[in-house]
């Protein structure tokens, strides 16, 4: 069949700008696109023969050429290229505007890859979000944790299409099938057109014809799921996991969304954390601080004894090695960190009270002071003595 004139074909002027033949091609491809006419070959013909004559004519040399010697310049040379088919068109047509990273499809459909986008009759779920309370026991080995929760789910009645079985669907007359409705308006800056998803069809450029009676449509229900989750050990607060497609059901087929478990660390009754290791305040009495003792302290997982040596001062810090929490990303633990404070009772009773009087009498039991407190002293003294001498 013979080629119809490529000024014919855009319907425009043979000096016609740049921007008017782009702006017939852009008319033509939104009118003929494959997309809003499946199942039409009349239109991916059209389509086809519109993007051919772009090419050429968008192009100063080729037009240039094809003006002078019309369809024959094009034959056989590296400037003629004959679409077969629309994914040919797809893959072969390079950047519509001349630079810029996406093709003419990118521009005006907003496909990605060069390929035109395919709806989906669903519409994505959305994600759901939960704090899990854990103690440091629970962090220190990591736990299993089973969670109920109330979310979308897919409709068994209709599978998730939100169609009453056998009844299919219906091309959207809000937005023609194109799933998207334009709304013009002018300023004193120009034109301008808005573009949003029909609100009719949810973007998806067709209707069911008959709902679904369980679902009303949404090819979702209401309903209750018990989920596991394996907690590591070593997560802090903050850290979340995401659970895929475990989230609430998309509308229509829709796929699922995700669930987001973050983590919530509960204080501790004995144990403050730091990073991986964990601290323990340990309370001994004069006599242990003095004498030393051995002294069972409480851990994550069960107990460990700790030496307290002769004269161990408050504030002494004692490190219980691999008696912490298990690192998240390595091997290992951290560690069990006791502090020692010594007892002081608030209540004694006559006896108590008169065996640390005659502990108080003792030399040992006092803190020695420094020598150079002491030559202050004797120096202070020794001035004074001479002062009164003089006086």
């Amino acid at each position: 069949m013979e080629k119809r004139d490529y000024y014919e074909v855009l319907s425009v002027a043979k000096n016609a700008s740049a921007d008017e033949i782009k702006s017939a091609y852009r008319k033509l491809a939104l009118q003929y696109h494959p997309d809003r006419n499946q199942g039409n070959p009349e239109a991916e013909e059209k389509f086809k023969e519109a993007t051919e004559a772009y090419e050429i004519l968008s192009d100063a040399d080729k037009r240039a050429r094809y003006d002078r010697y019309g369809h024959q310049a094009m034959r056989g040379g590296q400037d003629f290229h004959q679409y077969q088919n629309v994914q040919d068109i797809f893959s072969q047509f390079g950047d519509f505007f001349g630079g810029g990273g996406g093709s003419i499809f990118d521009q005006f459909f907003g496909g990605g890859g060069g390929r035109p986008r395919q709806r989906s009759m669903g519409e994505p779920g959305s994600d759901i979000k939960l704090k899990i309370p854990l103690t440091l026991e629970e962090i220190a080995t990591g736990t299993e944790k089973k969670i109920k929760l109330k979310k979308w789910v897919t409709c068994t009645t209709c599978t998730g299409s939100g169609a009453k079985s056998g009844s299919g669907y219906a091309t959207c007359s809000a937005c023609n099938g194109s799933g998207e409705v334009r709304q013009v308006s002018r300023s004193v800056f120009g034109q301008f057109v808005n573009i949003a998803p029909c609100a009719n069809c949810g973007g998806t450029g067709k209707v069911i014809k008959e709902q679904c009676t369980t679902c009303s449509g949404e090819g979702r229900t209401k309903d209750e799921e018990t989920i596991s989750v394996s907690i590591p050990a070593g997560v802090s607060s903050g850290n979340y996991i995401p659970l895929q497609g475990k989230g609430n059901a998309g509308r229509r087929g829709g796929p699922a969304g995700d669930v987001i478990i973050v983590m919530e660390e509960q204080p501790h009754k004995h144990f403050t954390r730091e990073n991986d290791d964990i601290h323990y305040e340990l309370s001994v009495s004069f006599p242990e601080a003095a004498l030393g003792t051995d002294v069972e302290v409480p851990t994550l997982t069960g107990s460990a004894h700790v030496k307290i040596e002769p004269g161990t001062q408050p504030g002494t810090v004692i490190r219980v090695r691999d008696k912490g929490i298990k690192h998240l990303n390595g091997h290992g633990k951290g560690d069990l960190v006791v502090t020692t404070t010594v007892y002081v009772p608030t209540t004694l009773s006559s006896k108590e009270k008169t065996v640390i009087k005659e502990l108080q009498s003792m030399e040992n039991i006092h803190p020695k002071q420094s020598g150079k407190f002491h030559s202050e002293e004797k120096s202070k003294d020794f001035f004074d003595r001479v002062k009164e001498a003089f006086s």
